[in-house]
């Protein structure tokens, strides 16, 4: 049994496979992939023994997927501040753009763009810190995904720790699979993905509010 037993599977790249490592366990995950990456080096006939240029690229590699790359799986969701909703505020909140990192499950090729947030807060729930949906968008972000998922992802956090009325997510981002590889597509080239929750799901009104508010957003950003 390895340190890393007790980890429990995890059926998806993008899901969680525990709260959070351990000292020890984080050091023996990365000690066992940089062992395989050493082991692809080989068969790439990369020397990292003696090139001062990749010799200790196999360690520098897996401390970046366990710490950077792929820290969302790895780690606690974000703990969520949450305030009293005092005067019961219940119109729509927008918030972005926020930056979207993260790594294509397909390729391991980078993600980027911005993500943007509506909430329908409920006037008798809730509010939370509003630097909390950043580390929500970064804490998904940080998983081997497809654009698709996390933006689903995102917003069902969203919507099953602060239960307000209605979530949107709206994400665009490039693509680096597609544009330093295959077709190599100009970085113009973006992918736009929503995701509707609750009353921001049900309600064409607010939809198009929500969406007026990203537009503004984005040309002052």
């Amino acid at each position: 049994m390895t340190i890393l037993h007790r980890l429990r599977p995890a059926r998806r790249a993008n899901e969680a496979v525990g709260e959070g490592l351990s000292p020890g366990e984080r050091a023996a995950m990365i000690g066992a992939a940089a062992s395989k990456l050493a082991e692809l080096f080989d068969v790439l006939h990369v020397d990292h023994r003696n090139d001062h240029n990749t010799r200790e690229t196999p360690s520098r590699v897996a401390r970046m997927f366990v710490d950077e790359i792929m820290h969302g799986r790895f780690a606690a969701p974000p703990a969520l501040t949450e305030f009293d909703n005092v005067e019961a505020f219940d119109q729509l909140i927008v918030i972005g753009p926020i930056d979207v990192r993260s790594t294509c499950a397909h390729h391991l090729m980078p993600i980027y763009g911005e993500a943007f947030l509506g909430v329908l807060p409920s006037a008798d729930g809730k509010v939370i810190g509003l630097s909390k949906y950043d580390r929500i968008v970064d804490h998904f972000s940080g998983r081997l995904q497809i654009q698709e998922e996390l933006t689903k992802q995102i917003g069902q956090f969203i919507m099953d720790k602060t239960e307000p009325r209605g979530v949107a997510v709206r994400i665009s981002a490039v693509h680096m699979c597609k544009t330093h590889r295959g077709v190599r597509a100009s970085h113009r080239s973006r992918m736009i993905t929503s995701a509707y929750f609750g009353t921001l799901a049900e309600d064409p009104a607010r939809k198009d509010e929500f969406l007026r508010e990203c537009a503004g957003l984005a040309q002052t950003a």
